[in-house]
């Protein structure tokens, strides 16, 4: 890790409209010979194309590469539908990001890289219905928070057995820095702060095969949560005390690293220290995906403690915080929040699916009088969270339903515009994924809690695993997957529980 002398050094030399550029950071292990060694992956499915990505990597030339890539209609790549060559940048870590274009709606396809020297493993995606079609059927799979140490990312091998047609990720795809006790693999590298740190970060956990086999089995969709950069980061401010100019740094570094490691459009491409990625995607009339970025533009967090600048979160007495409730604080940032209201009242879809990072339902873990709530999260934006929903009341966009990650434990809930008043009608449903791998919280402290949110249907922070959807137009089913443990690659996997929302009820129903 660099030195922090050495990190503010970096400064005076950030062209925020271009690429950083840093050598391979210090501690980080070598590099797999094999050029295509990160994988392959796919993702932002359209009626008519799909985002190709790969990393060259190894004894790559400090020049640009010649990378050829192919689309068939058959596993066998006898059939080729589109090729063509790009050129992998080592401005962009020889990152590729080939955006196919005039495929068939709505079937699979098998892709590979070439460069003149190896080949990459065959990798399958589809593309979306077209636009206006009534799909049938939509399977996908949501994940989020996969930190690398805490253990193996098996829940993978049984998300691939149940053959998705999406996976829906929710953040913290890696973890800047090590925690936790008991660890049962290494980053072999401290606390990532430059680009080459992200960099190796997120080689690493490629390199995990069950990862791997994962992002070649079918399109992903992503967004990010705090731990691409830092814990509990908020907007331009970290958690840490240093000045803004020195989190910029390190945040640009980030961001960065993130698109060179995802399968996103060149539109999302960095710029200037940011990154817009937010966006729809629609599945035929079926389904519409709102991916949101709760992160990069939200408000400070109310009431930080002592010397956090802002960034930081912590549990704060509602009553003895009166910032927290000012109308003028937004989660998502208020031009966010305006094109989400245009996106969902433009919606032909079915189903409305609101993909974001965290528990949007109010948790109040408080006995009796009085509630404490978390800044971090949604219960620290009040107003924003009474705004979205009572959009969601409006009934302009049909079936809503949230989706969030980051608390590593799956929840399951109603979203009412007033959660303290037992009148207020639901207005759409939530789940919330545990973690791949990353620890949970204690389950007795869970269960405490539930009598205090009689809107949270369950609460359950033992298992690590993630959700599976299907959906037909008139049937919303979630099953919670379990994984017994994260010990070992081979260990089993349960469905703990499975929900349904039927057309028009917003509230989940047990099977």
């Amino acid at each position: 890790m660099a030195s922090r002398r050495s990190f503010l050094q970096g400064l005076a030399a950030l062209a925020v409209s271009s690429p950083l550029a840093e050598p391979r950071a210090q501690g980080a292990a070598e590099p797999p010979a094999d050029p295509f060694g990160l994988g392959i992956a796919s993702g932002y499915p359209g009626p008519r194309g799909v985002v190709l990505w790969t990393r060259l990597v190894g004894a790559v030339s400090a020049s640009p590469v010649t990378v050829r890539w192919e689309v068939a209609a058959d596993e066998g790549m006898r059939r080729v539908v589109a090729g063509g060559e790009t050129v992998a940048e080592p401005q962009w870590a020889h990152s590729v990001h080939v955006e196919v274009d005039g495929l068939q709606p709505d079937r699979w396809y098998w892709y590979r890289f070439r460069t003149r020297e190896a080949e990459s493993a065959i990798g399958r995606t589809r593309t979306a219905p077209a636009p206006g079609t009534p799909a049938a059927r939509l399977r996908f799979a949501v994940a989020a928070c996969q930190q690398y140490e805490h253990g193996y990312y098996a829940a993978y091998r049984h998300m691939a057995a149940d053959a998705p047609d999406l996976v829906v990720f929710l953040g913290d795809y890696i973890y800047e820095a090590t925690w936790g006790r008991e660890l049962l693999r290494s980053h072999g590298a401290p606390e990532a702060f430059t680009l080459a740190d992200y960099r190796a970060r997120y080689a690493l956990y490629k390199s995990d095969p069950d990862l791997q086999a994962m992002h070649a089995a079918c399109p992903w969709i992503v967004t990010w949560d705090d731990h691409e950069v830092v814990n509990d980061y908020a907007a331009d401010r970290g958690s840490a005390f240093v000045e803004p100019a020195e989190f910029f740094l390190r945040r640009a570094a980030a961001y960065q690293a993130f698109y060179e490691h995802m399968p996103l459009p060149a539109r999302m491409r960095p710029s200037r220290g940011a990154l817009p990625l937010h966006c729809a995607l629609d599945w035929g009339t079926l389904a519409r995906f709102c991916m949101l970025d709760d992160r990069q533009y939200r408000a400070q967090h109310a009431c930080p403690q002592p010397r956090r600048r802002g960034g930081g979160s912590t549990r704060v007495d509602v009553e003895a915080c009166p910032d927290l409730a000012a109308p003028e604080r937004s989660l998502l940032g208020w031009p966010q929040e305006r094109w989400l209201e245009g996106v969902l009242a433009a919606s032909p879809a079915h189903w409305n699916v609101l993909a974001q990072q965290t528990r949007m339902a109010q948790w109040d873990q408080r006995p009796g009088s009085g509630r404490n709530a978390w800044t971090d999260g949604w219960d620290g934006y009040p107003a924003a969270r009474r705004r979205l929903l009572e959009l969601l009341g409006e009934g302009r966009a049909r079936n809503p339903v949230v989706l969030g990650g980051d608390i590593h434990a799956f929840h399951v809930a109603e979203l009412k515009p007033d959660f303290d008043d037992p009148a207020s009608a639901a207005v759409a449903a939530e789940f919330v994924t545990t973690s791949i791998s990353s620890y949970g919280p204690s389950y007795e402290r869970l269960q405490a809690a539930l009598p205090e949110n009689p809107h949270v249907l369950l609460a359950d922070g033992r298992y690590r695993g993630y959700l599976r959807v299907d959906l037909v137009p008139g049937l919303w089913r979630a099953d919670l997957r379990a994984m017994d443990h994260v010990r070992s690659r081979d260990a089993p996997c349960r469905t703990l529980a499975s929900y349904v929302l039927e057309d028009a009820r917003p509230r989940p129903q047990r099977l």
